[in-house]
């Protein structure tokens, strides 16, 4: 296991007293060797395998156990916890504590990033799930339901290619929710590029593009730069929120 390499390589378990109390990890996508881990007492450790006897960094602005930490799919810096403290925070490894808040007035026992959007996340409670989006209200929840049935919700997860939601319950159950149209991606739209014609001459002749021709998929590429911009804007935001707050 990854502790037991640890030892082997400091020959002591010293310095990872402190993560006999972790409760959940994630790795990042951008940095392989990257990776975080929440804590018992309420701190954020981020690791990395190359420095396996010590933390990079910790960060502190829970103040109960953080039983879930999931870095996003396209900004590189941006991370989310869920804690038994009400909260679900957001924060940028570029700064020591939180850049957003979100409190749910219970404890929050999962939460994960939208696999299509930087900006939406979905958190879940005991009782309920909660849908946010940041471009659309970057205070107030987007969507809310109920659990239906009698058992606590302990998991929640996106579909990777529909727009549901599925979570999972303490009775070993697993529900589907459907997301409604205004949370599905919003995916740029790129013309596509009319074929050159060339004249007598040799030279192409310009023409102008056709509004009726079809439209091109984005490329992965294309939407990956598109979402982490969206990402980078709320964070642009937020820190000019906090400085005029100063």
């Amino acid at each position: 296991s990854w502790a037991r390499r640890c030892v082997q390589e400091t020959g002591t378990w010293g310095n990872l007293i402190g993560l006999a109390c972790g409760l959940c990890f994630d790795f990042n996508k951008f940095e392989p060797n990257t990776f975080l881990v929440g804590t018992e007492e309420g701190k954020i450790h981020k690791c990395n395998l190359s420095y396996s006897g010590q933390y990079q960094y910790t960060f502190e602005g829970h103040i109960q156990a953080v039983y879930k930490v999931r870095w996003n799919y396209f900004h590189p810096r941006t991370f989310i916890s869920a804690s038994a403290d009400w909260t679900v925070k957001i924060w940028d490894t570029k700064s020591p504590g939180p850049v957003m808040s979100f409190d749910l007035g219970t404890q929050v026992v999962d939460v994960s990033w939208a696999p299509y959007s930087s900006v939406v996340f979905a958190a879940c409670t005991l009782e309920k799930v909660l849908v946010y989006d940041l471009e659309y209200d970057k205070v107030g929840k987007r969507g809310e339901t109920k659990q239906p049935k009698q058992s606590k919700l302990t998991n929640i997860a996106f579909s990777p290619k529909d727009p549901v939601i599925l979570v999972g319950d303490d009775h070993g159950g697993v529900t589907l929710f459907k997301l409604s149209p205004n949370l599905t991606p919003n995916l740029v739209k790129v013309p596509k590029s009319d074929e050159k014609k060339i004249g007598p001459d040799g030279k192409p002749i310009e023409t102008k593009p056709d509004p009726k021709a079809p439209i091109e998929p984005p490329t992965p590429e294309q939407i990956a730069a598109e979402e982490e911009q969206k990402m980078e804007k709320i964070l642009a935001l937020v820190g000019k929120f906090d400085k005029d707050d100063l």
